[in-house]
């Protein structure tokens, strides 16, 4: 399992390897609030900063792929990555996810999913993909359960978030052979976007 800086475009965005010059355009997006869950929040552009500078130290390190979220038309609109890369066991978590209010509920991170898990198990060949959320976080687990991820489990105080007070996590999972009924699901829910947006 070869895990190599790439670019993986669809009809909406692309999503490009992570770079310095990404940092400006992803903390002009900065609104407040809009992090809700994420546990250690890019909130302000010294942040977003320094997120960047750790996320590529993980690529570099060979545990993590992040990417830049943009739209076709090169504006930026939030981030995501694979991460924990596990090449002996083949499975990789896809997370570290976020994207501006103005373009939630448009399609563009039922795409991204879409373009990450093909790329997952159809050029990684990968046998699991994982993702995690806080507990708490009701509308993230209700759409990884709508996509077809099988919850696995509660791993128990599992971070310290910012404030001090700890995290429960639910882990979900989707396997290589649970991938053509997931592509299946997130396909369609990109043709239902495209007709409300033709209506």
């Amino acid at each position: 399992m070869t895990v190599s800086p790439v670019t993986l475009e669809g009809a909406l965005v692309r999503l490009e390897p992570l770079q310095l010059t990404h940092i400006e355009p992803l903390a002009a997006l900065i609104e407040p609030g809009m992090f809700g869950w994420y546990t250690a929040p890019p909130e302000t552009p010294a942040k977003m900063r320094d997120y960047v500078v750790a996320a590529r130290r993980d690529q570099t390190l060979g545990t993590a792929l992040p990417f830049a979220t943009l739209l076709r038309d090169g504006t930026a609109i939030g981030s995501t990555r694979f991460g924990n890369i596990d090449r002996g066991n083949r499975k990789v978590e896809i997370g570290w996810t976020w994207i501006a209010p103005r373009w939630r509920g448009t399609g563009v991170n039922t795409e991204a999913k879409l373009l990450m898990l093909g790329h997952a198990f159809e050029v990684l060949d990968c046998r699991r993909v994982e993702f995690k959320t806080d507990a708490r976080n009701e509308l993230s687990r209700a759409a990884l359960v709508a996509i077809g991820a099988v919850e696995e489990g509660t791993l128990r105080a599992h971070m310290v978030c910012p404030d001090g007070d700890r995290r429960d996590s639910v882990y979900f999972s989707i396997l290589a052979d649970e991938w053509p009924r997931v592509r299946e699901r997130l396909t369609a829910r990109l043709a239902r976007h495209a007709q409300q947006e033709v209506a």
